[in-house]
């Protein structure tokens, strides 16, 4: 089991220490694209009452009521959340990442429309597609409120989004199409055959241009809860045409090999009524907890080595 895998399950688990951890604040998000409002949780790092001269890079996330530790531990079918806040605070203290704020939405009940990338057909009715309202939403209401409200670094260098599943396409969709706001995306066990793998066939296989100035942390591992590879053969294909358009140190791709194994199981902390189902399927919020660390400490590396 890698090292850094090992020292961040021990520091997540431990008691949180005082005074070295974010808070986190929830609040609804009125929008005109959707006509109601959209909850939204914000993790603020440790240091941002006590610097009030500074200002920390963002990272925007989907499915946000499963990304806390606020969401409790049996959320998401019993998987409970990612736990990205724990995850955070432990790897700041560990130096191996910076400090950043968080921005969690929460999905709704057209999760599939909004996060499938699927965008308004030329010469079809101009009611924009649930994606379309969704990305105008994340880019026109809640960034620039974040960015008033809270002591940003707005730049698109300083701005990443990452989900999982359908979140992990959306993530990677919108960073492709506004490079000059997302300066990073992260794809955990994307969901790259909704929509005919319309993202890998008519965006990725047909472009011949230039990369786009934003950086791709991809994932997966390799079975699931459908009897398929937890999307790794179609990542790997994906990974393959980003380079192939020219990402090179902009790019990270892994694959988890293997489920853990039920002693491995036994120090997570994962519900023991779970452990049957963990050794079967790694296309859950439990994986995902245990493999954001990667793409944290890709999009958000130290600025400088401890």
């Amino acid at each position: 089991m890698n090292r850094l895998f090992v020292l961040l399950l021990s520091l997540v688990t431990l008691p949180r220490a005082f005074g070295q951890n974010g808070s986190l604040l929830d609040t609804n998000l009125p929008s005109h694209f959707f006509g109601w409002n959209r909850g939204v949780h914000v993790y603020l790092p440790p240091s941002y009452p006590t610097q009030p001269q500074r200002h920390y890079p963002v990272l925007y996330l989907h499915d946000g009521q499963n990304v806390f530790s606020s969401a409790g531990t049996n959320g998401a079918f019993g998987w409970g959340s990612w736990e990205l806040d724990r995850t955070v605070d432990a790897l700041c203290r560990a130096g191996k990442m910076q400090e950043i704020i968080m921005v969690a939405v929460d999905n709704s009940f057209a999760r599939l429309e909004e996060y499938g990338g699927r965008h308004h057909a030329p010469g079809g009715p101009a009611t924009n597609t649930a994606f379309e309202n969704y990305e105008a939403f994340l880019i026109t209401e809640l960034k620039p409120q974040m960015d008033r409200e809270y002591r940003t670094l707005p730049g698109a260098v300083h701005t990443a989004v990452m989900g999982s599943s359908l979140g992990g396409l959306c993530s990677l969709v919108l960073a492709w199409d506004h490079p000059e706001i997302f300066g990073g995306a992260a794809s955990l066990s994307g969901a790259f055959q909704v929509e005919q793998t319309n993202f890998l066939n008519e965006v990725l296989k047909s472009f011949h241009g230039r990369p786009k100035p934003f950086r791709v942390y991809l994932d997966s591992g390799v079975v699931d809860f459908m009897g398929g590879d937890d999307g790794c053969s179609l990542t790997k294909q994906v990974a393959a045409e980003f380079r192939r358009i020219g990402w090179t140190n902009d790019l990270q791709w892994f694959v988890d090999g293997k489920p853990l194994t039920p002693a491995e199981l036994e120090k997570s902390g994962l519900r023991r009524d779970k452990w049957a189902e963990a050794q079967t399927s790694q296309h859950n919020e439990f994986y995902w907890r245990l493999r954001s660390w990667r793409a944290l400490t890709f999009l958000f590396p130290p600025l400088e080595p401890k």
